[in-house]
């Protein structure tokens, strides 16, 4: 748990000066970014195979503390919540529901899709894919000019065959990033616009949860941490193989 310390120290930032990203969609990917500004003060990046409840507030009690900071300092939460692992969503809510609770701290609700897209720095279309199993990844496209990021497809969850049909439809330079890039590009190597992004950038990274939630705030779309919730794009595996079974059940 986090120390007293930590949480009892006065002072408050606003959203704009200062916020807390929260990433935890998937397993290997837990951590935690601060910004001050626009300015990155700390970013925790680990790829283990450690849970949730291993990692996550031990790392946000040490950057706390790396960076003189207490979360009355706090002005603002943003986290991603949709799509990924199911436990992942729910535990990295959670916490910062915890985190805001009786403070009325404003959040900013980050689609995981989105923030991957701001991975990538370069003029382009970029690709975020997340491999959702059952050949299918949950994808989001953005094109980047250099200076603005543009949706150009709702995050969805598609067969590989459909996604690869798109790409193909498609004259732009396309560069995949997150962790079912490289399942793809393998798939769609052949195309002659198609890029893997460095491994660098290929996964979540707190740092662009935080962007995004800077435009979110920006627009005053923060919510109240009771509002926050998961977006899922199918149902847990568990339901989806209960209604299976039901649905073979009356087919015979």
């Amino acid at each position: 748990s986090i120390p007293q310390e930590i949480l009892n120290k006065p002072g408050r930032l606003t959203q704009e000066e200062f916020a807390a990203r929260l990433e935890t969609v998937q397993r290997e990917y837990p951590w935690i970014v601060w910004e001050e500004d626009g300015k990155i003060l700390g970013e925790f990046y680990l790829n283990t195979r450690l849970t949730h409840s291993q990692t996550l507030l031990p790392m946000i009690h040490a950057l706390l503390s790396a960076a003189s900071l207490t979360l009355e300092e706090i002005g603002g939460l943003a986290v991603s919540v949709g799509p990924g692992s199911f436990t992942g969503l729910r535990i990295g809510i959670a916490t910062v529901k915890g985190l805001g609770f009786g403070r009325k701290v404003l959040c900013a609700p980050v689609s995981t899709l989105e923030a991957l897209c701001r991975n990538i720095g370069e003029p382009a279309r970029i690709c975020a894919v997340m491999d959702a199993r059952c050949a299918q990844v949950y994808t989001a496209t953005f094109d980047f000019d250099g200076e603005t990021y543009t949706r150009v497809t709702e995050d969805e969850a598609v067969s590989l065959e459909e996604l690869e049909t798109r790409v193909k439809k498609t004259q732009k330079t396309t560069i995949f990033v997150g962790d079912g890039a490289e399942m793809c590009y393998n798939k769609m190597k052949a195309l002659p616009n198609v890029r893997l992004s460095a491994e660098n950038v290929r996964f979540q990274r707190a740092s662009s949860v935080g962007f995004v939630a800077q435009t979110v705030f920006s627009k005053g779309e923060g919510v109240n941490v009771g509002e926050l919730n998961p977006r899922y794009l199918r149902l847990p595996q568990a339901q989806r193989e209960r209604l299976s079974r039901m649905s073979e059940g009356e087919g015979k």
